[in-house]
């Protein structure tokens, strides 16, 4: 066994252990729970999408909690200003003296609560630090923590006083996964817990199984995951054939296949593999890359979904062999 092979088995038994913990308070989505690690893994951020009541903050707040983080809430709203979510500085007339007020982004999980009901001006404001993990006041640079991942949510189905997030804010979430509602065992399970009294005291014991330096050297294993040449070139032409399908009007950037491969090797990780096959590619794609394509206005007005036209992509584009 190598030293690579080593280090994800010993990894992977923190991992299980966490993923076990969330699944008892977070109960019915194994997917987004699995997928919420691996943008963790990976390094990235990660847009929630559903509708009210599905436990998005509960989410957030328990995987804060169990890897020793610190954790900030945004609520936005049309009158929250870049400013409420960067910091600013202010001269204190006392002292004589600027002094820094760090904002929100100051943390180590951020959850950014309805994202799309600020303007693109306050959404903007979290541009800089989910892409470089600084912030900058007033000419003054500062980091923020690490680990550090921001989780957007935002509603599908309620679109009154919304804003749009434009593309650059879109391309800067490594995955864009859809919540669902549970199963209907899943649902019940959920409310017998809760009946019983089962469910608060799952919460009341939750306490930090991994430390955030366990947490940073679980991304470097991962960003060592062995990706084959010929994986390296299946998501290229992934990429490639979303920028010439006719349905599609703006296909997947550089940052996408990039996305898509980290993904994947955080995928292979949690898998309990050092190496990366075609099967983690086409596991992850849906939420890698459902958000950084625009399809055309014909097909969209038609009713035709990213995930649709994404799934066609992979069908036409043959697999490498392992």
């Amino acid at each position: 066994m190598t030293e690579q092979s080593t280090q994800v088995t010993q990894a992977l038994q923190q991992l299980n252990e966490l993923r076990t913990t969330i699944q008892k308070i977070y109960l019915g989505q194994a997917q987004v729970v699995d997928q919420i690690l691996i943008a963790l893994l990976a390094g990235g951020h990660v847009l929630l999408e559903g509708v009210p009541g599905l436990g998005k903050t509960l989410l957030v707040k328990t995987l804060a909690q169990l890897i020793d983080s610190d954790f900030s809430r945004i609520q936005f709203t049309p009158d929250l200003m870049p400013a409420d979510v960067t910091g600013h500085i202010l001269y204190d007339h006392q002292s004589g003296l600027f002094k820094t007020n760090k904002g929100p982004v100051f943390t180590n999980l951020l959850l950014a609560d309805e994202i799309n009901r600020s303007p693109a001006k306050t959404q903007a404001a979290l541009l800089e630090v989910m892409e470089e993990q600084q912030v900058t006041l007033d000419g003054n640079t500062m980091q923020v923590g690490s680990p550090f991942m921001v989780l957007a949510t935002q509603n599908p189905i309620e679109q009154e006083g919304t804003y749009n997030l434009p593309e650059a804010q879109l391309d800067r979430f490594l995955m864009k996964i859809n919540i669902d509602y549970p199963e209907r065992e899943s649902e019940l399970d959920l409310l017998n817990e809760i009946a019983s009294g089962e469910h608060e005291k799952n919460k009341l014991q939750l306490s930090s199984q991994i430390s955030r330096t366990t947490i940073t050297e679980h991304q470097l294993i991962s960003s060592r995951i062995l990706v084959d040449r010929s994986l390296q070139e299946y998501i290229i032409n992934i990429s490639q054939q979303t920028r010439e399908h006719e349905m599609i009007r703006y296909g997947v950037g550089p940052r996408g296949g990039i996305s898509l491969l980290k993904c994947a090797q955080a995928y292979a990780m949690l898998q309990g593999r050092d190496y990366v096959i075609p099967d983690d590619i086409k596991v992850i794609v849906l939420p890698a890359l459902r958000h950084r394509i625009i399809l055309s206005p014909e097909y969209e007005l038609s009713g035709v979904t990213n995930d649709e036209v994404l799934n066609s992509v992979i069908e036409k584009i043959a697999v490498p062999r392992e």
